[in-house]
């Protein structure tokens, strides 16, 4: 009975902010002192809860609170090994954004209003992670996107926030659908919502040989759900578009709503494992959207722009590396890429001063094939060294081992740079020792995370042919984006290249694709229209004027 009782200490965590955001509608305006002060209380008590849940997690495993609800769907909180760990990192990410807040929006007259809607964000993606029932999970899922919608029109007159708004409305409505058919199709399947009922279920029938058709189509709805939560290709052009709101939301957006696509197939592991389609389209649209969101990131002149970039090519990835079956590696690229990116949009404003300061000479030489094929051979050396030494099988390890080989790829790129230069024997023994920590740190936290989420999810599973080819696709694409970012500075004179910038700069105009199927610009005053369209303009005259002066 006390067992089941635990876990709804865990719900005292989204209740302090949801007082919060009840607080914010009496003090609404500038410099609101009360909910600055319950906000603040909020996020230290958050924190508190999430260490006093993981004692309980520690000593008793998996905890379950009882169901409030009809049939077998409804209300009820679980704590485990990755509610545990999602908890945590949310409470401490709302405690640095809340205590960021505080200073940014000091004067501005909505302040209140604003910390009471960052207030009930918070909550509703903490109440996602504690769901335990399928009811639960899909209410709390829908909050985040409606939370989030109210955060992205916090200043309704900017026409930019409205277009992204309306874009991520539609987009988050479809993603609604996708989850409930998926949730309908388990709840028909195995006659209650209870998650733990639902992948013992979907565990028996793996074991049995004879997966129901049901579990297949429910699998496939969820990455559909993950893909359009996760602004996946392409559908992505609203998460670079947001950069009107405040920049401690777009903190929260990157660091933490944007996760619960990789964090719903994380969940829902059981069923995704036992689905054959899924699995490919994650990998296959992931693997693609971390190359091009990738390639992107590296031609935009805002840092802000660059970093949506970044978290569409990061949000990719983890996709991807869940569609393989290592959901301990995406789970650890989760949380990694949650507090990177928290850090990289709260220091946003001191990155240029940063670049500036750290800016020296180039004294790289040109690259010719040999160094090229050093750099290559060198991270191959090092990256099969490690693994043979950490222990890794390649038969039974055979994901993660293609995982690494994307590691492989950046230490070769680490590697060439370094070759590149005047040949300098610290340079060098830098760049080893870098590789070294690289390769160190993935494996130990991997071989961590695999510890700590137990049997929270299933063991990675030997990759079958239809995973193989599409890995090797993926994964060859890594290569050639690779090697073409070795040579770039060969080709940045030439006006072929220079125009395929141009493209890449504007992600292949998927954006502009989508903004007329949803008529978008219909937002737009003639004058917004203009200063939108200047970027584009400016980019066509200079490839222009690049031709003219290259002839």
């Amino acid at each position: 009975m006390i067992e089941n009782l635990l876990p709804l200490i865990a719900l005292l965590s989204p209740l302090v902010f949801v007082a919060t955001a009840v607080a914010s509608w009496f003090q609404p305006g500038c410099r609101p002192n009360q909910v600055i002060l319950l906000s603040g209380v909020a996020s230290v008590a958050s924190l508190l809860i999430a260490g006093f849940c993981g004692i309980f997690v520690a000593k008793h495993g998996l905890l379950e609170s009882g169901l409030l609800g009809i049939g077998g769907v409804g209300f009820s909180i679980r704590l485990d090994a990755l509610s545990l760990l999602m908890l945590g990192m949310i409470a401490l990410l709302g405690f640095i954004i809340i205590k960021f807040s505080k200073n940014y929006l000091d004067g501005d007259s909505r302040q209140g209003a604003f910390m009471g809607k960052l207030a009930a964000t918070i909550a509703s993606v903490q109440l996602l992670v504690l769901s335990g029932n399928i009811g639960l999970l899909f209410i709390a899922w829908v909050l985040t996107s409606i939370s989030l919608h109210r955060l992205l029109v916090f200043y309704p007159e900017r026409p930019g926030a409205q277009i992204a708004a309306k874009k991520k409305f539609i987009l988050a409505r479809l993603g609604d659908a996708s989850l409930l058919v998926a949730g309908v199709l388990l709840y028909t399947q195995y006659g209650s919502g209870n998650l733990e009922q639902l992948f013992l279920g979907v565990q028996a029938a793996v074991s049995s040989g004879d997966v129901p058709h049901t579990v297949e189509l429910a699998a496939l709805f969820l990455a559909v759900a993950a893909i359009l939560k996760s602004a996946q290709f392409p559908t992505h052009g609203w998460l670079i578009e947001v950069m009107e709101t405040p920049t401690p939301v777009s903190a929260l957006l990157h660091a933490g709503l944007l996760n619960a696509g990789p964090f719903l197939i994380i969940r829902m592991a059981f069923v995704m494992d036992a689905g054959t389609i899924a699995p490919l389209l994650l990998m296959g649209l992931g693997g693609f959207t971390a190359l091009f969101a990738s390639v992107a990131y590296l031609t935009q002149p805002s840092i802000k722009t660059a970093l949506g970039y970044s978290s569409v090519g990061h949000m990719g990835f983890s996709l991807m590396v869940c569609g393989m079956g290592v959901y301990p590696a995406a789970l650890l690229h989760l949380v990694a890429h949650s507090f990177y990116k928290a850090h990289a949009f709260l220091s946003s404003g001191s990155q240029i001063d940063l670049v500036r300061a750290a800016k020296v000479a180039d004294q790289t030489s040109p690259l010719s094939p040999l160094k090229v094929v050093s750099g290559i051979v060198s991270a191959l050396l090092l990256y099969a060294g490690f693994a043979f030494v950490w222990g890794i099988d390649p038969q039974n390890d055979l994901a993660l081992v293609l995982i690494g080989a994307v590691i492989v790829m950046g230490l070769a790129r680490l590697f060439t740079a370094a070759i590149a230069r005047a040949w300098d024997t610290r340079l060098l023994a830098q760049a080893f020792l870098m590789a070294l920590t690289v390769t160190t740190a993935f494996f130990a936290l991997e071989s961590a995370t695999h510890y700590l989420l137990g049997t929270q999810v299933p063991e990675t599973a030997v990759l079958g042919y239809g995973k193989l080819l599409v890995a090797g696709l993926v994964l060859s694409g890594f290569a050639l984006v690779v090697f073409f970012q070795m040579i770039a500075p060969q080709l940045s004179n030439k006006p072929s290249y220079q125009a395929m910038a141009v493209h890449v700069r504007n992600g292949f105009y998927a954006n502009a694709w989508f903004d007329r199927m949803i008529h978008a610009l219909h937002l737009l005053s003639p004058q917004s229209r203009q200063v939108l369209a200047a970027p584009a303009t400016a980019n066509a005259q200079s490839v222009t004027a690049n031709k003219k002066n290259n002839n």
